[in-house]
């Protein structure tokens, strides 16, 4: 971990930051998955890796056509998945059914307990898919699904937030107070992303390109978690496409 000053609007605070490079992650590759864990997972564990705040596992698959996650348990996680590229089918113990592809974000609240299963929903194609667990704000909640189609337009060089403990916004709601963005910038925009609550803090994952975050370089896939600020500000070194996940720190 690293300090740095911020800049007198900030004076009163010092900005504490967390740097990840892409080639530091876990990985676990078993010929149908292809695996990347930011943070300790499965047979992956570092102790300086577990979670940032709330922020407990934020994995990048590749999933071989036709292959996928059989039928698993979870509880009291908010789960929220981002294909980047082909689509997932998912299935649960209450009946439940879709297919989630590229532009679309589905969240699921665990809560008190469902079985699922994740499976290409090509036979032929690879899926990449984000999977993002934030822990949740209020425990054994009743279990549920929601997906959405976002537009590319909308996060054309500014912020869309996709994930809102807000339940009245375009955002998905998710039980907890977290706000996810996405961002797709030109190379040489800057853009400031302002925190919506005092005491969180943001993670920032590389999707592709190349961007500066107060000052800190990082590229495709580079991960920075920072705290104790009221804002950042993101500089597009190439054109480039950014998730932010903003997430209690306690």
């Amino acid at each position: 971990m690293a300090t740095a000053m911020v800049s007198n609007a900030q004076k009163t605070k010092t900005m504490k930051t967390v740097y990840h490079k892409a080639d530091t992650r876990g990985h676990a590759y078993h010929g149908w998955l292809d695996a990347h864990h930011t943070f300790s997972f499965a047979n992956y564990y570092d102790p300086l890796r577990i979670q940032f705040g709330a922020l407990r596992v934020l994995n990048d698959d590749i999933v071989q056509g036709g292959k996928g996650f059989g039928q698993h348990p979870h509880d009291n996680m908010e789960i929220i998945t981002i294909p980047l590229r082909g689509a997932l089918e998912h299935k649960d113990n209450s009946g439940g059914h879709g297919i989630i592809k590229a532009g679309e974000v589905q969240v699921m609240s665990a809560g008190s307990g469902v079985q699922h299963s994740e499976v290409n929903a090509s036979s032929t194609e690879e899926v990449n898919l984000l999977q993002i667990w934030v822990f949740p704000r209020q425990k054994n909640v009743q279990p549920r699904y929601d997906q959405k189609q976002f537009s590319i337009e909308g996060r054309l060089n500014k912020w869309q937030t996709i994930v809102s403990p807000a339940k009245d916004t375009e955002a998905l709601w998710v039980n907890q107070d977290t706000w996810f963005s996405l961002g797709k910038f030109a190379k040489g925009l800057s853009k400031d992303y302002v925190l919506n609550k005092e005491g969180n803090g943001v993670y920032v994952f590389v999707i592709e390109g190349d961007v500066s975050v107060n000052g800190q370089k990082l590229n495709k896939r580079d991960g920075l978690g920072v705290w104790d600020l009221d804002k950042l500000t993101l500089v597009a070194d190439n054109d480039a496409e950014v998730l932010l996940m903003e997430v209690p720190m306690k």
